[in-house]
């Protein structure tokens, strides 16, 4: 396996409802402007560097406040390389089986988002690590994320490299990582998220539901929203293509179970019934939501339970007005 640390700068639209949506397959939430990222070695030591400016063609014009923050100008843009360019000589660069590290969830969404938009192979990206959460197992951290500056500080760690630009963060970054027992992290990895949890002050213990025992065929992770509605509004989230044939199912009503989690049944007819369940979760950091999504092949008791669910949500519904396109 091979580690690689990974930071990227996006530049975002002046306005949500931009013309620009009407010609892009998904609501793209920011488009790469640099990629920065540094090697491991195998002893976990600071190893080759890579860095490249993107030039964008969808979110042309900088944003003011992204601008403030990554000094990026549109002269400087438009020196960059095209958005292709850039991952055929970064992943020829990364090599194989590799893991990417980053400090949050958000740069794996956008990093997905820009290949999506260019059609690009993305099977080879299938590895990722958030880093805040072995820092929090590690520092006896619960679930608020921490800056990568905390971090840094909680380590002693002198700051030599500019932060905000690509290279600069994801070297930052590199260095917190050699302070922490990684083979360690990343035994614990798959349970970090329930073992920080159970950290939190107010932590009740989750209230069995459906089958523990059932695998889910689908999990995967969107971030960087501004609001619930926003994640409600991305099609990979409040859709569902089929698991086996890929064909777009139609959706029961989303329903919720509290504490951030939605659940909805959705029927393929060649293949039967799934139930996704989706979990909100806010970072206190940046204020943007993270919809956690797991798709199950829904056997009698899950949608026993997702009607049983549907029938309580419409009885409370009968005693005030509907939301429409809003989850129950």
């Amino acid at each position: 396996m091979n580690f690689v640390v990974l930071d990227l700068e996006w530049n975002q639209a002046m306005s949500s409802k931009s013309d620009v949506f009407n010609h892009l397959p998904i609501h793209l939430r920011g488009e790469i402007i640099e990629i920065g990222a540094v090697k491991l070695n195998p002893d976990l030591s600071l190893g080759e560097e890579f860095t490249i400016d993107v030039r964008p063609v969808y979110f042309r014009r900088m944003h003011y406040k992204v601008k403030k923050i990554t000094g990026f100008d549109k002269d400087r843009l438009s020196h960059g390389v095209t958005f292709p360019e850039a991952m055929e000589r970064f992943r020829a660069w990364c090599g194989d089986d590799v893991t990417f590290l980053t400090w949050g969830w958000d740069d794996q969404g956008i990093f997905e988002q820009n290949i999506i938009i260019h059609d690009l192979d993305w099977d080879w990206i299938a590895g990722w690590v958030n880093l805040q959460m072995i820092y929090n197992l590690q520092t006896g951290g619960d679930k608020n994320q921490k800056s990568l500056a905390a971090a840094m500080e909680h380590f002693e760690i002198e700051q030599t490299r500019v932060a905000h630009d690509a290279l600069g963060d994801a070297y930052n970054t590199a260095l917190v990582t050699t302070h922490l027992d990684m083979e360690e992290g990343m035994r614990l990895y798959p349970e970090a998220e329930e073992i920080l949890a159970r950290r939190m002050p107010n932590y009740k213990p989750p209230q069995p539901d459906l089958n523990p025992a059932q695998e889910a065929l689908v999990h995967d992770s969107s971030s960087g929203f501004e609001s619930k509605a926003d994640a409600f509004a991305e099609a990979k989230i409040h859709g569902l293509s089929c698991p086996v044939c890929g064909v777009v199912q139609t959706g029961t009503r989303w329903i919720s179970q509290s504490d951030g989690r939605y659940m909805n049944l959705f029927s393929c007819p060649e293949h039967g019934d799934f139930l996704s369940r989706i979990r909100l979760k806010k970072d206190l950091d940046n204020e943007l939501w993270t919809a956690h999504r797991l798709v199950y092949e829904a056997d009698e008791e899950m949608q026993n339970f997702y009607r049983s669910k549907l029938s309580q949500a419409r009885r409370r519904g009968r005693s005030r007005s509907p939301r429409k396109n809003r989850p129950a």
